[in-house]
């Protein structure tokens, strides 16, 4: 699924909705568009495990419910993990953080260590990024809150043979993501390989003292 984009993933959303027979409510106008909302979705080619969106519905069902007819009709891949009720509607404002889990094959975590030392050392890393409405120019440093380095449990690489990175960073306008922080990290040193990473966000919410408080 790391490779569906969030049009896809949306239109495999709104086809699991109807097959679960949902009373969902539709916009007016010609037309007519089923009332899903979408929080900051990930690009394509990086997983997620920690995904939000709002659906309204025209007559009350209970959560459990939901959860289970969705679960039933979604394809493989994607998982509804729980339901609640929120009059608030999508709870954008409160997602202000994301964590993150970046795969890196081929190298040591010795070699990692010393290139994010050289990163959080810096007071600015900016990296420029090609997006819809153009070249954007951003700070990576400043959106990290933490980056740190894991290996295997004597500091070795991890049981695949890679180092994994695991990061918290704050939701900024643009966006900086965890290939923007690898961007910049290829800039302090060339040991970063440029094999393609595996990356998963693996929670988004408010920024708590301990990391990111799941909502």
């Amino acid at each position: 699924m790391r490779f569906a984009s969030q049009l896809d993933v949306a239109r495999a959303f709104e086809r699991g909705v109807r097959r679960a027979a949902l009373p969902i409510a539709y916009s007016v106008g010609f037309t007519p568009h089923p009332k899903i909302s979408y929080a900051g979705g990930v690009p394509t080619g990086v997983a997620s495990e920690a995904e939000y969106l709002s659906l309204l519905l025209t007559s009350r069902v209970e959560a459990a419910a939901v959860q289970e007819r969705l679960n039933a009709a979604l394809p493989d891949g994607i998982d509804v993990i729980t339901v609640a009720e929120d009059t608030g509607g999508l709870p954008a404002s409160r997602l202000t953080a994301s964590e993150w889990q970046v795969n890196l094959p081929g190298l040591k975590p010795d070699s990692a260590v010393l290139v994010v030392q050289k990163f959080l050392a810096l007071e600015e890393a900016l990296v420029e990024r090609l997006t819809s409405k153009g070249m954007r120019r951003m700070d990576a440093r400043s959106a990290v809150v933490t980056l740190d380095v894991h290996g295997g449990d004597d500091g070795s690489e991890t049981a695949s043979g890679n180092t994994m990175l695991r990061m918290v960073l704050r939701h900024t306008v643009p966006a900086v993501r965890p290939d923007d922080v690898l961007n910049a990290l290829r800039d302090v040193s060339d040991v970063i390989p440029a094999a393609a990473p595996l990356i998963t966000r693996l929670a988004q919410g408010s920024l708590g003292e301990s990391g990111v408080v799941k909502l």
